[in-house]
């Protein structure tokens, strides 16, 4: 197993380092069960993903126009999802929802900072239950752990799997817009973003625009 690491100056600049070395790092591989399946994917063995500065605006991909692709983000995206993390609200065509995992855990992690003092490891967010394992598509976000430290709210976020070309962005995106409601309620300063996944991917109908913004060969 190839453990990558890369610390990045806001979410931008992660996803475009990601971009960048997996188009060299990234195992290829065919899909046997999961989205897209019998396609194939680049995907990093394991990463770990620091953001020290993930509320510097804006929040989605850097995309200059002379490459002439569109942003996998786009405009007002991340504010239309943050319900989708925040509220139990389910469409009828929808197995889960983050929120309907997250929204009760969001209110208590709040409290326990508030009531109870900000030395603790126990403020933890699970996404899931073990039903989840037999959906066809169980959550790829499984958790995100809080800490308080230095004065500011910091997340540590695990993805399962993870479409990195627009899902990494759109998902840190909402995120960052979580923990920045959160410390404001527990009255903390904003902090950084470490993220992990063992399933960071690139979907290959994507390898040609990766290749594009990165001027690099698949």
């Amino acid at each position: 197993m190839n453990i990558t690491t890369i610390q990045a100056r806001d979410i931008p600049d992660a996803w475009f380092q990601c971009v960048y070395e997996i188009i060299d790092k990234g195992h290829r591989y065919q899909i046997d069960r999961g989205s897209f399946q019998g396609q194939e994917r680049l995907e990093f063995d394991y990463i770990t993903v620091q953001i020290k500065y993930p509320g510097t605006r804006p929040l989605i991909p850097d995309i200059p126009e002379a490459l002439c692709i569109p942003n996998p983000v786009a405009d007002g995206y991340i504010e239309s999802y943050l319900p989708y993390l925040m509220t139990a609200e389910k469409q009828p065509n929808e197995d889960y929802t983050y929120g309907e995992y997250l929204e009760p855990q969001i209110a208590e992690v709040i409290r326990m900072y508030q009531q109870d003092g900000h030395r603790t490891n126990q403020a933890y967010m699970t996404v899931g239950d073990p039903n989840a394992l037999l959906l066809n598509d169980p959550p790829c976000l499984r958790g995100i752990d809080t800490r308080i430290r230095y004065g500011k709210l910091h997340f540590m976020v695990y993805f399962r799997s993870w479409d990195l070309w627009n899902g990494f962005p759109a998902n840190l995106g909402a995120i960052q817009m979580l923990k920045e409601y959160m410390a404001q309620e527990i009255g903390v300063e904003d902090g950084e973003i470490i993220a992990a996944s063992k399933g960071l991917h690139l979907y290959d109908y994507i390898w040609e625009l990766a290749r594009l913004r990165t001027m690099k060969t698949v």
